[in-house]
């Protein structure tokens, strides 16, 4: 296993500069996987500089491309970039942290209490205000990374209008647009396979390794399903929901709807990865034993299927083949995430006080530059705690 990437350069940080910044962003960073995506290339590419746009787009290819939640394998991977292994390693623990604590504790009230009623009033207004956020955050990724490339527009064109119709990400979208860029942009070779990509797919670990943590009683039977849901799942946040309601009420009966639904809005309430309502999950089910366990087992195999591609995807993303793959794949990637706001709009802008409040986010974001979203993720719940009763009363 590489443990630094010899092809990088002199950092402008210090590697626990890097992890102090994941783990603010694991705890103050609401939006879910586009908006935390959002978050990191503003604060490192385009505030601080410490990733380069070339890196930045590396890794939000390798992102959408493995299975598991997007936000956390991008941010293990800008932790790799200059710091290899380890930076990966730390950056990966912090930016999970935070949110996985939270949600310990609102399980712990949500036993205690029978329930956590004024989660639907505080999401009204919060999931309201998130979208905002994101569109803020698309606008932004849009004009920097598409620019003014026809060919590009039409590739994030492609991906929003896949998004919208169903709903969903395709990670075969993904890869025809990256193959359809290289095609146009780079005359291609004949394919043979060298050493470094047989290399890449002996190093690869298989979900079925991944998938064989076994312990015993339901503990194992935790690790074995969350393992399968971070192993095989693509897309981002919400899409490993469905998932997670198969296996978690139909299967398992661990949970009923109910519960599951408020599993959902605890990690739609709480920052960090949406994934991390697995945390929640495993503690309704097996106490903080099962917490642990059904998050160790959903964000283990997103980590190794990141620091394994991680150096081939440094050593040789300046390749003029690889670029034009990847600025395929990263208008893709933006365009989903502009679509995102179209089909998360649908879901949390229900009626006009709904709109107002994401109308008011987004112009308080677009005119106030230095207005720190969880400011605006506060009066939002506020918001919703107050409107919600009255208009549900």
């Amino acid at each position: 296993m590489v443990e630094k990437d010899p092809t990088a350069t002199t950092p402008a940080y210090s590697l626990w500069q890097m992890v102090g910044y994941m783990t603010k962003l694991g705890s103050v960073g609401f939006g879910g996987p586009v908006a935390l995506c959002g978050y990191m290339y503003r604060d490192l590419v385009e505030s601080r500089k410490w990733i380069s746009e070339g890196d930045y787009k590396e890794g939000l290819t390798l992102a959408q491309l493995m299975p598991g939640p997007l936000a956390a394998q991008l941010a293990i991977y800008l932790g790799f970039v200059h710091y290899g292994n380890l930076g990966a390693t730390l950056v990966g623990v912090a930016f999970v942290l935070p949110s996985f604590f939270m949600v310990i504790a609102l399980g712990m009230a949500y036993v205690a209490y029978g329930g956590l009623t004024w989660m639907q009033a505080v999401f009204y207004g919060v999931g309201a205000a998130v979208i905002g956020i994101i569109a803020i955050g698309a606008y932004k990724l849009t004009t920097k990374s598409v620019g003014k490339d026809k060919l590009l527009w039409a590739i994030f064109a492609a991906g929003f209008v896949w998004t919208v119709v169903t709903e969903s990400e395709s990670v075969a979208l993904f890869l025809a647009a990256g193959v359809f860029v290289w095609l146009v942009k780079v005359r291609p070779k004949p394919f043979s396979p060298g050493p470094t990509t047989l290399a890449l797919a002996a190093e690869l670990p298989t979900a079925a390794s991944v998938a064989s943590v076994a312990d015993f009683g339901v503990l194992a039977q935790i690790a074995i399903f969350f393992s399968e849901a971070g192993a095989f799942v693509f897309g981002s946040g919400l899409a490993i929901v469905p998932f997670l309601y198969g296996g978690v009420v139909n299967d398992h009966q661990w949970l009923n709807e109910r519960q599951f639904v408020d599993a959902v809005a605890v990690a739609m309430i709480t920052p960090g990865p949406v994934v991390i309502t697995v945390g929640f999950i495993g503690y309704l089910v097996a106490g903080i034993a099962g917490a642990i366990v059904a998050a160790l087992a959903t964000f283990l195999p997103c980590y190794l299927l990141t620091i394994f591609p991680a150096p081939y995807f440094r050593k040789h993303g300046k390749r003029p083949s690889i670029v034009a793959f990847v600025d395929g794949v990263t208008a893709a990637a933006i365009g989903t995430i502009a679509g995102a706001v179209v089909v998360l709009g649908k879901r949390s802008i229900i009626d006009l006080p709904s709109l107002a409040i994401a109308l008011i986010a987004t112009l308080l974001l677009w005119k106030l530059k230095k207005l720190p979203e969880p400011a605006v993720i506060a009066a939002a719940a506020a918001a919703g705690l107050i409107l919600y009763p009255l208009l549900k009363g």
